[in-house]
């Protein structure tokens, strides 16, 4: 900003062309709608007469870039039709011959008697070119023109994107731009009779293939070929660009791409070129009547395949999946058969690519994709061993990659990755296509294999990323689940808690997602404990759970005290319930027995006040189980006592457990009551009596408490 107010900068009378891009690269740096105005204006204006001898257009060039980046709406149609008409003569018309080296001294007329006419500009390969010049032509020195020609390609895409369209009814002519004209516009003959506006579409199109031919001829040097392969990229998009637009564009454009895919699609050094291939097909072929297929299938099958750890790659490739996933669902089915392969970039670049594959994931569930899905994020730290694992093989020599002998087991997952005995285990985990009825256990010896590299770095940072995607699933998923697969997913939960990655941290994160998400799941589907009851029993029957899964186990006696209930479900019986009941019982019994001539296990507290409270809820459904859980309860204050407990448990702990024994016998003593605070009806249990998620016990609990004990001002309201 100006210092003072004496001090005012105006681009208004400046008629040089390099001062009035110092000016007015000044005057956009202080973001003012006026200012930005202003410039576009002034410089519009200058470009529109022809500049004195001495000037350049070159300065101003950049400085209107930025003009349409900041506030495209400045240019009026009249100002934006001089600027297009001025770029499709910069774009075809540069000249082909060199530049002319300036020279160094002060010289003058006499200085350099014998120069030389300079010759023509050269192809990237070293041939003469025949054709107009492009930014891929290459000269010692270049011409004016040919500067003016390389930046207004450089601003073409924007320039189309912002100005390319039909833009204001102001005219008749506009009205036809999109029927009649646009035809007239597919006809290089008569592109001087077009309006501005098509003439450049007209010119930048023939640019743009010009530029494609260019991209087939072997460079001399190795930056002509990046260069090479970064205006492929743009002709493309602009041809893209210009394709919706203008749709008479779209039938010379198909074949010409078609060619083009069929050229490059063998080389991954081309992989980045792919992407607008595809999205042309993906925008164009309807109206073509085309079938893609196959493009796509190349594109998901095999690039995420071999270049999953290009980093720039692999962000430009889950961007396009991410801007297209809607078009992707709607017309092809192999966006969601890949999912497998996609997945390997986030195993290789997260956490940079979380967000992205945040955003991406709903579009790639469904009733059929969830359970595949469900088992990928859970295995994805070891995909990214694997995917470490293959590219260590893949770089070394070919007289060491022979496969391992298969009597001999192998001593590294090195080894293992040729061995074939764990060969099709990693087929299976590097699979590019889904493979729902493959059976995921297979991989249960792998995981212990690729342990060796639990603490890699990549594989640690892979791990954190997962318990953020599975509450993302859980969350997509319980938007459509039916009851069948949210029972297949719970026993999928319970049995997948045993075959896990071992990274400590990772498998506690887990577990706590898990938690939390089984108890969502009963509560859309409660019906599951009964359906389920074989293999809930099995595993809340298991005392080991509470020691390697306190967090899972709890949840689950949980959910059989809360859902367990003729209220859930017509087909809960009394039979159900006491076999519940027996298996609890014997848990709780075994973890709170006192053994003299033993140490005494430590168990978390809450399952054990969990395990309690279930129990009782049960009784409170069958009543003649109130003795057996009241005599139970009854003990708890001699196990708190024991000199054995009190020196694992804090006193903290044992006070708590005193507590909530004493409650719960106390409401035993009421039976009735018992039951409506245990067993609340559905519509009452799901308003105002709803716990939160970690909370064992209603909050009626400690009002039955205190009616039963009173205390001094306690009125029961």
């Amino acid at each position: 900003m100006s210092p003072c107010n004496d001090l005012i900068l105006s681009c208004d009378e400046i008629e040089d062309t390099k001062l009035l891009s110092l000016v007015a690269s000044i005057l956009l740096a202080q973001g003012n709608k006026g200012e930005v105005a202003a410039v576009g204006q002034r410089i519009v204006k200058v470009l529109e007469r022809r500049l004195p001898e001495g000037q350049s257009a070159q300065h101003l060039l950049p400085v209107l870039s930025n003009v349409i980046s900041l506030s495209p709406e400045s240019l009026t149609e009249e100002q934006t039709s001089i600027v297009s008409k001025k770029m499709a003569d910069w774009l075809r018309y540069a000249s082909t011959q060199q530049g002319v080296a300036r020279p160094s001294g002060g010289g003058g007329f006499f200085s350099s008697p014998r120069t030389r006419q300079p010759g023509r500009v050269t192809e990237v390969d070293g041939a003469t070119s025949t054709d107009f010049f492009t930014v891929l032509s290459v000269g010692q020195y270049y011409t004016q023109d040919q500067w003016l020609n390389i930046q207004a390609f450089s601003m073409l895409r924007n320039w189309l994107l912002c100005y390319g369209g039909k833009g204001p009814k102001t005219t008749s002519s506009d009205d036809k731009s999109g029927s009649v004209m646009s035809l007239v516009s597919s006809a290089p003959t008569s592109s001087r009779l077009l309006p501005p506006k098509e003439r450049l579409r007209e010119k930048a199109f023939e640019y743009c293939q010009r530029l494609i031919e260019q991209s087939n001829r072997r460079p001399l040097k190795k930056d002509d070929g990046d260069l090479q392969k970064a205006c492929l990229i743009e002709a493309v998009t602009i041809m893209d660009i210009i394709c919706k637009q203008d749709s008479s564009y779209v039938y010379r454009t198909v074949s010409f791409l078609k060619t083009l895919h069929s050229r490059i699609c063998g080389d991954t050094a081309y992989a980045r070129a792919l992407l607008p291939i595809a999205q042309f097909f993906l925008n164009h072929s309807k109206m073509a009547a085309l079938d893609s297929d196959a493009i796509y299938r190349h594109l998901f099958t095999d690039i995420p395949a071999q270049l999953f750890h290009n980093l720039s790659l692999a962000f430009e490739f889950v961007q396009f999946c991410k801007d297209n996933s809607q078009l992707f669902t709607d017309t092809s089915s192999i966006f969601r058969q890949s999912f497998p392969n996609l997945f390997k970039f986030l195993a290789w670049n997260s956490p940079p690519l979380i967000s992205e594959f945040v955003d991406l994931l709903p579009f790639l569930l469904d009733a059929g994709t969830a359970i595949e899905i469900f088992h990928l994020l859970l295995d994805l730290p070891c995909l990214t061993a694997a995917l470490d694992i293959q590219l260590r093989s893949a770089a070394l020599p070919t007289s060491e990659r022979a496969a391992s002998n298969p009597a001999v087991k192998p001593a590294t997952s090195l080894e293992a990755f040729r061995h074939p005995l764990y060969k099709s285990m990693f087929q299976y985990l590097l699979r590019t296509k889904s493979a729902p009825e493959d059976a995921p256990e297979r991989l249960i010896p792998l995981r212990q294999l690729l342990g060796s590299q639990a603490s890699s770095p990549r594989v640690v940072l892979c791990a954190d990323t997962v318990p953020v995607l599975l509450e993302l699933f859980f969350r997509v998923v319980a938007e459509f689940a039916d009851g069948p697969l949210i029972n297949q997913l719970v026993v999928l939960l319970l049995q997948r808690s045993d075959q896990l990655y071992e990274i400590p941290a990772f498998k506690d994160d887990v577990y706590r997602v898990l938690s939390s998400q089984l108890v969502m799941l009963c509560r859309l589907h409660p019906a599951l404990i009964v359906e389920l009851s074989t293999e809930i029993l099995e595993f809340s029957g298991a005392v080991s759970n509470i020691q390697n899964k306190e967090v899972i186990f709890t949840h689950v006696v949980w959910a059989i005290g809360e859902y367990l209930s003729v209220s859930y479900d017509k087909r809960c019986t009394v039979e159900q319930i006491n076999r519940f009941f027996e298996t609890l019982e014997a848990v709780l019994f075994e973890i709170t027995q006192l053994r003299p001539l033993a140490s005494t296990p430590s168990y978390a507290p809450r399952a054990i006040s969990v395990l309690m409270a279930t129990l009782t809820k049960l009784a409170a459904r069958c009543q003649d189980l109130i003795p057996r859980v009241s005599m139970f309860l009854s003990k708890m204050r001699t196990f708190v006592k024991s000199p054995a407990v009190t020196s694992v448990y804090c006193e903290e702990d044992l006070e708590e457990l005193l507590i909530r024994a004493t409650e719960l016998m106390n409401l035993l003593k009421m039976p009735s009551v018992a039951q409506f605070v245990f067993t609340p009806p559905v519509e009452v249990a799901s308003t105002r009596f709803q716990r939160e998620v970690y909370d064992s016990l209603p909050s009626a609990l400690r009002i039955v408490t205190h009616l039963l004990e009173p205390t001094p001002g306690f009125m029961p309201g």
